[in-house]
């Protein structure tokens, strides 16, 4: 998508007010959007924008002829041919991205609802491309395009909801059709502009230099007729046919005789979705023994559809490859290796594929790793009516870095964190559940130490909440007197700042302070006497100079 030439804020007023209708294209990069006034007469706008006619469907008041009342109407639908803006999709973007911003800052009548609507549309758009939810494919006469997929259920639920929220002017454009004015179905015609939007994304004037060629690139149209095949494949299970899962189960043996369990084993099941509703899902055993009632939902190709999906999550990872030759791609059994593969990148390739994992809700999962950050001995309480914050530049007002390790909601102990990391297997026995995690994951977790803080350090990751390790960011918690400066910094006028006496205005000051000018100064020398500064960031004019003398003198 060319950079578009920025339309100016009375352009994006003036268009804000007015209708705007999505106008599909073939490839849909093509598509456009127009922008008409009540009045029929084109608005400015962008010079790259062209004054069309464009005919549209509006409702008009007619008699009823079957009524016997005074003065009876009824509501018809014709269609009437106007003067519009018409814009290039990649032109409009920056224009409807503002009219919804608009529309919710400004009041009513600034914005018209079918422009507020493609607004919204735009906003969805960008937030699925900037996900990485684009699919290359071809369109009916072979063109190369983008089109915006996977899309996940939640996804779905967004597209649809968005599409019952679309007002009638907002797809007025009659099909090309004769008898009765028939409008575009609202969810195809949302689809088509978020595929428009998301053709356009990737074509910068430097993608086709990039990509090592102008197919999926360069902004004018290919035909590729020859990679039909592969356009299906790539279609298969995202928009196209049923959407494949793996579903793992977790199998116990029957026991020793002596009361203590087998180790258990997984297994691998594969599941089939369908696409317009993935509550509907069905084992692929019963989809090929005709057995499961939702088989009419997956469509009459379901046995070929799956097969071309697998055929890709097998590309994406291996172990799955078996089940392409088998009678029936039904399970398959899990080694121990191939669980923890599971467990970390190859459940990210399979959901790239369009194949999500399902694990057992019965195991314990997720062990995570959080910091606590407080001075030693923090878990004595401080009796004094007012909190005791060390001096921040002392020599021995270093922190304790320390980490806290658990299992779901459960804290593990030291001597736990090394059972589950010593381990051999991805599922250990603990605490009188299955826990499954990855046994390396485990030992690197484990490998972290404790540590010591400076106290400017360790305020600026108690005030986020969060502090780097490794190369991932965790979660941190203050104790202690850092616990109670935080929560005094956060809230200064709070529970935690009530128990310092506020400061009254200076005697000696020959002047009045305003009520803004004694919390000020109140707030800087509540900062000063835990011996942090501040920045006054009032605007000109409003005497941050008079509040500055009273705790610069007192600091003198």
């Amino acid at each position: 998508m060319t950079p578009p030439s920025a339309a100016t804020p009375s352009d994006v007023a003036e268009l804000s007010r007015c209708t705007a209708v999505f106008l599909p294209g073939d490839p849909a990069r093509t598509g456009r959007i127009a922008f008409r006034r009540p009045d029929g007469s084109p608005p400015s706008g962008p010079a790259t924008g062209s004054a069309e006619e464009l005919t549209v469907a509006l409702p008009v008041d007619v008699p009823d002829d079957d009524s016997t009342g005074p003065a009876p109407t009824g509501l018809d639908v014709r269609t009437r041919t106007v003067r519009a803006l018409v814009l290039p999709l990649g032109e409009a973007l920056p224009v409807l991205t503002r009219a919804r911003a608009r529309a919710a800052q400004a009041g009513p009548g600034q914005c018209d609802p079918a422009t507020a609507f493609w607004g919204a549309a735009a906003v969805l758009a960008l937030q699925l491309a900037a996900r990485g939810k684009l699919l290359p494919g071809l369109t009916a006469t072979d063109h190369d395009a983008w089109r915006v997929g996977p899309l996940t259920p939640d996804d779905l639920t967004r597209v649809r909801e968005l599409a019952a929220a679309m007002p009638p002017s907002a797809h007025a454009t009659p099909l090309p059709a004769s008898g009765p004015v028939l409008l575009p179905e609202p969810e195809r015609h949302l689809r088509a502009f978020l595929d428009g939007v998301a053709d356009g994304l990737p074509r910068s004037p430097a993608a086709a230099s990039a990509a090592g060629g102008p197919a999926f690139a360069a902004t004018a149209p290919r035909r590729l007729p020859e990679q039909r095949a592969w356009a299906a494949d790539v279609a298969a299970g995202h928009d196209a046919g049923v959407r494949l899962s793996v579903r793992v189960e977790l199998l116990h043996g029957s026991g020793d005789g002596n009361g203590k369990a087998d180790r258990p084993h997984f297994r691998a099941v594969l599941q089939l979705h369908s696409l317009t509703d993935p509550a509907l899902v069905a084992d692929a055993a019963d989809v090929w023994a005709g057995t499961s009632p939702v088989i009419p939902a997956l469509g009459p190709r379901a046995r070929m559809d799956a097969l071309l999906t697998l055929r890709r999550a097998a590309r994406a990872w291996a172990p799955l490859a078996p089940l392409l030759s088998a009678a029936v791609p039904d399970a398959l059994d899990l080694a121990d290796e191939e669980v923890a593969e599971l467990l970390g990148p190859a459940a990210g390739a399979l959901d790239a594929a369009g194949v999500q994992v399902h694990w057992p809700r019965e195991l314990a999962r997720g062990l995570t790793a959080r910091a606590v950050i407080g001075p030693d001995g923090d878990d004595e309480a401080q009796d004094d009516a007012e909190p005791r914050f060390p001096a921040f530049l002392s020599a021995d007002a270093l922190l304790r870095f320390s980490w806290r390790f658990a299992v779901g909601d459960q804290e593990l102990t030291r001597a736990e964190l090394d059972q589950l990391a010593e381990a051999s297997r991805p599922v250990v026995r603990l605490r009188d559940q299955w826990v499954l995690l990855d046994p390396e994951a485990a030992r690197r977790i484990r490998d972290r130490q404790d540590r010591k803080l400076t106290p400017a350090d360790a305020l600026g990751a108690v005030l986020t909440g969060r502090a780097e390790a490794d190369g991932s960011e965790v979660e941190v918690r203050p104790t202690g007197w850092l616990e109670a400066l935080r929560d005094h910094l956060a809230d200064p006028e709070g529970a935690a700042g009530a128990q310092l006496p506020p400061v009254s205005q200076p005697a000696a000051l020959a002047a009045t302070l305003r009520d803004y000018q004694l919390r000020g100064l109140d707030w800087l020398v509540r900062m000063t006497s835990i011996g942090l500064g501040g920045c006054l960031a009032d605007d000109m004019g409003l005497g941050k100079t008079i509040t500055l003398i009273f705790p610069v003198k007192s600091a003198c």
